[in-house]
């Protein structure tokens, strides 16, 4: 089957597009938790807050929407679990549950599934619905990662909410700026091999 034959295909996303095979998704998995977490370590403090902005939000993001729901929420199983058991690849290098940013981890966990879900159904296609796509899988990580801290840090919801959610708004819309040129541009290109 040739390349432009799958993209046309309904229900399929950018891994699709290999070879199917057992090797081939857990060489996706396992890749999209690395880029996770080399993401990760893209990381600026923010003055006040116990997040840092990071790469991290939008490299899960992109994991579940290219590898599909089913692979996208494996990959960020395996980065979360990896870096419980000691792996430092959190944010700035660091590991274990323990931070009171671990809650955004679990959101990145169901906001790949949410967002591969939605790209199987062609949410990656264009850039408007790429928009959506993006605002709904950050807005599932916030949904999980606010009350976190908020517990975590004991916090107010108010002051979780300007510490762990306001600040990172603006990186927020250009992560999904990028992402809505990204993803429907690469379905663009190979649509026409």
């Amino acid at each position: 089957m040739s390349t432009a034959s799958v993209a046309a295909r309904p229900g399929t996303v950018l891994a699709d597009l290999l070879p199917a095979s057992r090797v081939r998704d857990a060489a996706l998995v396992l890749g999209g938790a690395v880029l996770t977490g080399l993401a990760a370590q893209l990381s600026v403090p923010v003055p006040g807050s116990p997040v840092p902005v990071t790469g991290q939000t939008f490299a899960a993001l992109l994991v579940g929407t290219a590898l599909g729901a089913r692979r996208g929420f494996l990959s960020l199983a395996l980065y979360a679990v990896a870096g419980v058991v000691g792996v430092p690849w959190f944010a700035g290098g660091a590991s274990g549950s323990g931070a009171v940013s671990f809650g955004y981890i679990i959101g990145m966990l169901l906001a790949s599934a949410a967002v591969g879900a939605l790209a199987r159904r062609g949410a990656d296609r264009s850039p408007l619905r790429m928009a959506g796509t993006m605002i709904l899988g950050e807005a599932i990580i916030y949904a999980v990662g606010v009350p976190y801290l908020a517990l975590a840090a004991d916090m107010s919801a108010s002051q979780a909410i300007s510490l762990g959610l306001t600040p990172f708004l603006i990186g927020d819309a250009l992560k999904a700026a990028l992402a809505m040129g990204a993803l429907p541009t690469a379905w663009k290109f190979v649509s026409k091999r």
